[in-house]
């Protein structure tokens, strides 16, 4: 299965009731005991790492606020597959989809040798599929921009995690 990068936007009141008790984040992000996905949410499957690499050229962290659309935010609660999630205030996520590169200049930072160096999650894939995996990651990087954008006029935070 691997682990897949999960994105749910959240208006500001919801925002701050999971900041004020963070022991609801769990049941937010996996309701009706994992069957639904929370309103709003997008998964990037396993193309997280990747996207993150052509957005900052690093494994991990980077220049804001291109660093935060994938691996940022602040922890907030418990553990919830690979590690806590981690949410974004509205004023973050408005910088993040103001700041995504157009398809071009992301394709731009594709270097397939250069991320199986690094172990760009999934590791395996970049030098040997090399225009699939460029495809996989474009087509997971537009939804992710699509969700930045809708979450930023709607005035939402976000909640990012590993699952």
């Amino acid at each position: 299965m691997g682990m897949v990068g999960c994105f749910a936007a959240v208006d500001s009141d919801t925002l701050s009731k999971l900041k004020e008790d963070p022991y609801l984040i769990d049941g937010y992000l996996h309701p009706d005991g994992g069957d639904s996905d929370p309103p709003n949410c997008i998964d990037v499957d396993k193309a997280w790492h990747g996207i993150h690499y052509l957005l900052t050229g690093r494994t991990d962290e980077g220049s804001e606020p291109l660093s935060l659309a994938v691996m940022g935010g602040t922890e907030i609660g418990e553990d919830v597959g690979y590690g806590p999630a981690r949410f974004l205030e509205p004023e973050q996520v408005r910088r993040i989809a103001a700041w995504l590169p157009d398809d071009t200049v992301f394709k731009s930072r594709f270097d397939p040798q250069a991320m199986e160096k690094a172990k760009i999650y999934p590791e395996i894939i970049w030098v040997r599929d090399e225009d699939d995996a460029l495809d996989y990651l474009v087509e997971n990087y537009r939804e992710l921009v699509a969700f930045y954008k809708s979450a930023a006029i709607r005035g939402d935070g976000a909640i990012l995690w590993l699952s």
